[in-house]
């Protein structure tokens, strides 16, 4: 009895949200000191799953037993020692660093630690986190992502938990934060706690976890263990269909030849303030990934050749030699064709309040107007089917709010409505973040096609597996300049790793290599 106290378990777990199934007769055991993976593709109900178990989220029917009791709040939950992460970055931006880490830690009559005492752990944790001294006193909405992706996980670590969920929490941290996330999970399991990694990045929870559960249309359709853990394994677990279609990197090893004309040009353009100027030329028919450690500038290079910033130099020219046009503003791009979809879905991505097809829409409502400024939605509703079915979005009906959907599938209503635009460019700031490997083969399949239709892909990833036999070429950023460029026979991952820490020569870096992973 003593032993189930500590454990948690969910026994035929059923949820419902409308004419959807989210989980059919679910059940496992999740056992302290272990990392235990949640995969499945999109909609399959892993992150239902999290929110059950955080006490967000009530089942239909089933039973649930957290360290011996059932959480029927948040509040409850946290008070069993529940610390959730979930996949979306939940910050108050009007606030300061130190308010959002210690969010929830105090009672509304007494607070658990001075302000002083509050600020100074948060700059130390974040330090240790990050490797920047961050002034507690900053506000939230003026850091990256990645950074508030940190503040999150600090919020959960300071309430030492007994069971960490994290819901697809690292997919804004590039590959060195990744690796310190990996460091504090070791140090939680070893320390008897129940760690839950719900995620898509395949290539890290092999190298991570103990046991992973596998989900599949609501229902647990296999679990593995140890060094049953492979790519090959999870995969043909998720979806058998997909099973003998072999890795990405098989998928597309196929050479691809481009011979188009130029057709997006960077002149002397620096991206942050000392950086080395860059000069480059992207053809029709190519596809070319951007990489680095976080916060090197790559980000800032794929908003400037979209119109999103200005460059602190130089020029972005889109067209031909001779015809080109200067891409100076977000319009400027949109009338070059250039289409962009950012990284952080839910501030620069979806309108929570609207529904899927409203968020599919909205850059084509002046397409639309009908007499009398009536916005004409026939053609919009057919854009929208070939674009669903396309990408296989899985959802309800059109007219639910576009927050009813799994974050990949949001992802997928994002990408979509940047494909209907007919756009000759596509600009992606870490398209597949949240989308399991079934999805990214077809989104990279579907990216394929597109250059080989003319187009010109421009694609950044923090996943450095998603480059491999897929890019033309990788542009790999340090320092704020352009460091190093790989040509796609020369794509491997100690390469581009080699390159994102500095090094020149592939050779040289087998310690950071050793630490990374």
């Amino acid at each position: 009895m003593t032993e189930v106290r500590n454990e948690i378990v969910l026994q035929d777990i059923r949820k419902r949200f409308g004419e959807t199934i989210a989980l059919d007769g679910c059940s496992l055991t999740i056992k302290p000191g272990e990392v235990h993976a949640i995969v499945g593709e999109n909609g399959s109900g892993k992150s239902t799953l999290a929110k059950i178990l955080s006490g967000v989220v009530l089942p239909d029917s089933g039973t649930l037993s957290v360290f011996g009791q059932v959480p029927q709040t948040p509040m409850q939950a946290r008070r069993l020692g529940v610390a959730t992460i979930f996949q979306e970055v939940l910050v108050a931006e009007s606030l300061p660093v130190v308010d959002n880490i210690f969010a929830g830690s105090d009672s509304l009559w007494r607070r658990s630690r001075s302000r002083a005492i509050a600020r100074s752990q948060s700059r130390d944790i974040l330090q240790r986190f990050t490797g920047l001294d961050i002034d507690p006193d900053t506000l939230v909405r003026n850091l990256p992502l990645s950074v508030r992706q940190w503040i999150v996980i600090a919020r959960a670590l300071v309430a030492k938990p007994r069971m960490l969920i994290l819901d697809e929490s690292s997919a804004a941290l590039d590959l060195d934060a990744t690796a310190r996330l990996h460091a504090e999970i070791r140090k939680l399991r070893d320390d008897g706690c129940c760690v839950v990694i719900v995620t898509h990045r395949i290539a890290e929870l092999i190298r991570i976890t103990d046991r992973a559960t596998v989900l599949r249309d609501g229902s647990v359709v296999g679990q593995l263990i140890g060094s049953e853990i492979t790519e090959a394994s999870l995969i043909g677990l998720m979806s058998p269909k997909q099973s003998n279609t072999g890795s990405p990197q098989e998928r597309f090893a196929a050479q691809r030849r481009f011979g188009g004309g130029p057709i997006l040009s960077a002149s002397a353009v620096s991206v942050a303030i000392g950086a080395k100027p860059l000069d480059f030329v992207m053809s029709e028919g190519e596809i070319v990934g951007v990489t680095g450690l976080d916060g090197q500038g790559q980000a800032n290079f794929l908003r400037v050749a979209a119109g999103i910033l200005p460059p602190f130099a130089g020029e972005v020219t889109a067209g031909p030699v001779g015809r080109s046009v200067r891409v100076a503003t977000l319009n400027d791009a949109v009338n070059q064709g250039i289409a962009y979809v950012s990284g952080d879905r839910a501030r620069e991505g979806i309108f929570p309040n609207l529904s899927v097809l409203e968020n599919f829409s909205l850059a084509h409502y002046r397409r639309h107007f009908g007499e009398f400024g009536w916005i004409d939605w026939k053609p919009l509703k057919k854009a929208f089917a070939v674009e669903r079915t396309k990408l296989a979005i899985r959802m309800g009906q059109s007219s639910n709010r576009i927050t009813s959907l799994s974050g990949g599938n949001q992802q997928k209503v994002l990408i979509g409505r940047a494909l209907a635009r007919a756009p000759r460019i596509m600009v992606l700031d870490d398209p597949a973040r949240g989308v399991d490997v079934a999805t990214k083969r077809e989104l990279y399949a579907l990216l394929k096609d597109f250059a080989a239709a003319g187009g010109a892909v421009l694609y950044l990833s923090s996943e450095i597996e998603e480059f491999m036999g897929f890019a033309d070429r990788v542009l790999i950023f340090r320092d704020g300049s352009l460091f190093r460029t790989l040509p796609g026979g020369e794509l491997s991952e100690h390469a581009l790793l080699a390159g994102m820490f500095g090094h020149a020569d592939a050779s040289a870096i087998s310690f950071e290599l050793e630490a990374a992973h």
